[in-house]
């Protein structure tokens, strides 16, 4: 009776298969598995981000510039807007009979090539980084011709000259075209080709300042203004505060190089799928490029201080005035921002006012980021994560907001703000479960290992504050009248340095 009434069913279980084990848990299992293989190389930071997207269900939208397919071509006209101004006719220099080319040797290609970052994006040749890197013995005998090839005929290749510029927003909403920040992509392999021939230029990281001496055109108006090198005797700048110099030779078979490699520079921009019209640049030193640097420092060589209480520190085209004010006498400091105005007038550069900020502290903005990152950390302790993966994050992602300038203004901080720092701190010893340096440990560290790189560097501005006493163990100390100034960096430093001694 009781069979007529129900089913019967048949099921067989083998001793690898758990009862638990449904398909829902089998798919969380796989999940976490997923997850683990994200973290297991801590110096793989990429993988790492996907990790947290994972568990974040991080999405990325598509913006809306990607919609607008005339964008591109408005963009395109928008960079090369300078070019429309430039009528000066780029002319090559004949070389003397005695001029020896440039040769590069099989196993400088090779190492370069060696060199290769993988995860670089391609160029618009579509060479990935990971075929030059993993051919590398195959390739440097052809490469090796080519480039040989090119110095000696004193032609860049228009191939090796094609930039494609993929414009990335600024701002989350976009109110003019400078709002976006032009990313530009040139071949892998001229990369690599520049990089062999600074090396050729100057010695690697030598302290030195670039000095032109005979007469450069600068009279085309350019965001990065362009250099037409003819000089035959150059000394490069260092991209610090020194004041040593080196003076290096150029050949004018080099120099007539590095002209054809500024000028007929092929441009076009991409957004998604559509690709603007290509435009023909002769104008600027091109993004994107090995040798920007060095060219753009070729042609603000002569941006100096006048004053002795002034230093301006150059980075590329990034340029810092810093002015020593004493007894509240500001003039020699104005004085100097005026010229630099005056002389970026007369260069045909302009003043990013934008960006000329001054540097605020805002502790509750700090605060904010911080516990906004919590979060993220909360997220990976939940996915069990070890220790030191989550120790690492926090480094990285927490620490590095709650430390940054620490030595600037943490002495000169109150109490309460420390606390609510230090409340962060302890906080993410809790999520992480291990012991981790307070706020106080590392505004110590920092200004430690910052005093002593400013001991050992004599060209460092604030190299002459660092004074040793008659006995040679112990630092003078600075006289401060106002605590402001007892709690700033140089009397706190030089206090660090006189109590680890």
């Amino acid at each position: 009776m009781v069979d007529d009434v129900t089913i019967s069913k048949t099921i067989t279980t083998r001793s690898y298969q758990k009862p638990w084990m449904t398909a829902n848990v089998q798919r969380r299992s796989a999940h976490a598995k997923k997850i683990h293989n994200h973290f297991q190389d801590s110096g793989d930071i990429r993988r790492m981000w996907q990790g947290i997207q994972a568990i974040t269900n991080y999405k990325t939208t598509s913006p809306a510039c990607d919609r607008d397919t005339s964008l591109p071509d408005v963009l395109n006209n928008f960079y090369a807007r300078f070019e429309v101004q430039n009528n000066v006719v780029a002319r090559k220099t004949i070389p003397p009979p005695t001029d020896q080319v440039l040769c590069l040797t099989t196993a400088e290609v090779r190492k370069t090539l060696c060199r290769v970052n993988p995860r670089k994006s391609a160029g618009p040749d579509n060479i990935p980084g990971r075929v030059l890197r993993e051919c590398a013995e195959q390739l440097a005998d052809v490469f090796t011709d080519i480039f040989n090839i090119s110095l000696s005929g004193n032609v860049v290749l228009t191939c090796l000259k094609t930039t494609t510029i993929v414009p990335v927003p600024k701002k989350s909403t976009v109110s003019c075209l400078n709002d976006y920040r032009p990313v530009a992509l040139t071949p892998i392999m001229m990369k690599c080709f520049e990089r062999l021939v600074m090396r050729h230029i100057h010695p690697p990281w030598t302290p030195c300042s670039l000095r032109i001496v005979q007469t450069v055109p600068r009279t085309m108006p350019s965001p990065q203004p362009s250099i037409w090198p003819s000089p035959t005797w150059i000394t490069r700048t260092r991209m610090h505060s020194t004041q040593s110099f080196l003076t290096l030779t150029l050949n004018t078979s080099l120099c007539n190089w590095i002209l054809d490699f500024l000028t007929g520079r092929p441009q076009a921009v991409r957004i998604g799928n559509s690709i603007s019209s290509t435009t023909t640049l002769s104008t600027g030193a091109p993004q994107g490029c090995v040798l920007s640097p060095l060219l753009f420092t070729l042609l603000t060589h002569d941006c100096a201080p006048t004053h002795s209480s002034n230093h301006i520190i150059k980075f590329a085209d990034d340029t810092t005035v810093v002015g020593l004010i004493s007894k509240n006498d500001k003039s020699a400091y104005r004085e100097e921002v005026q010229r630099l105005t005056a002389w970026c007038g007369a260069n045909n550069l302009s003043l990013n006012v934008d960006k000329t900020k001054e540097m605020v502290v805002d502790f509750s903005s700090i605060t904010k980021k911080a516990q906004q990152r919590l979060y993220f950390l909360r997220r990976l302790r939940k996915a069990h994560l070890p220790p030191p993966i989550l120790s690492m994050f926090y480094r990285g992602t927490i620490e590095s907001i709650l430390s940054s300038c620490i030595t600037a203004w943490f002495g000169n901080c109150t109490v309460s703000d420390r606390k609510t720092l230090q409340r962060i701190v302890r906080t993410a010893e809790k999520i992480i479960g291990v012991s981790l340096p307070s706020i106080m440990d590392i505004y110590t560290t920092r200004c430690i290992r910052k005093a002593h790189s400013i001991v050992d560097d004599h060209t460092h501005p604030s190299h002459t504050y660092f004074t040793l006493l008659p006995s040679g163990k112990r630092f003078r100390s600075i006289r401060a009248v106002t605590t402001r100034l007892c709690n700033s960096f140089f009397p706190q430093a030089i206090r660090l340095l006189n109590t680890k001694n």
